[in-house]
């Protein structure tokens, strides 16, 4: 794993962690509504993962299949 990789898995999972957490709050009806806990565990778990998909290979990366 070198920085190049580390930085295109890095923003990979930050848009992942993102994405999560929008779709996380936007099942509540209202905001108030919003189980924050969810949310942030959720996200996490879903920055986690990608992370760990990364590992496979990163097309953004020459080579991304070798982590």
């Amino acid at each position: 794993m070198n920085k190049k990789w580390m930085k295109a898995a890095g923003i990979r999972a930050l848009k992942t962690i993102c994405q999560t957490a929008i779709a996380t709050i936007g099942t509540a009806m209202v905001l108030s509504q919003v189980d924050w806990k969810v949310v942030v565990s959720a996200s996490v778990l879903a920055g986690i993962l990608s992370i760990l998909t990364s590992l496979a290979g990163l097309p953004e990366v020459k080579g991304g299949d070798e982590a």
